[in-house]
């Protein structure tokens, strides 16, 4: 399952950086991770009053908050793919429980 769901950001991140010249090297993927961070973080400071709000409502702060947490979940992803990291592994190693059940 998360390796379907890495193989979709990976198709949808490399037509983004085709169609806009971006060229994806190994650092790419870790410096797009703590870019999408320090956008999620600057959403959680939006939402809960330690940031301007810049005229953004209630409901589009927490859009907000979901998409750049869908944006870091997706450059774990890609992370993990383009070093070779098995994600179900790593969780049943570090966390002690197996996602998705025997398959992954």
């Amino acid at each position: 399952m998360l390796e379907r769901l890495a193989g979709q950001f990976e198709a949808a991140s490399a037509a983004y950086a085709e169609t806009h010249g971006i060229a994806r090297d190994p650092d790419w993927f870790l410096l797009k991770l703590q870019e999408e961070m320090g956008e999620l973080t600057q959403a959680w400071n939006r939402k809960t009053g330690r940031g301007r709000k810049k005229g953004r409502s209630e409901e589009e702060l927490a859009r907000d908050l979901a998409d750049e947490t869908a944006d870091l979940l997706g450059h774990i992803l890609l992370f993990a793919r383009n070093n070779g990291i098995d994600l179900a592994a790593a969780i049943e190693r570090k966390w002690l429980f197996r996602p998705f059940g025997d398959s992954t």
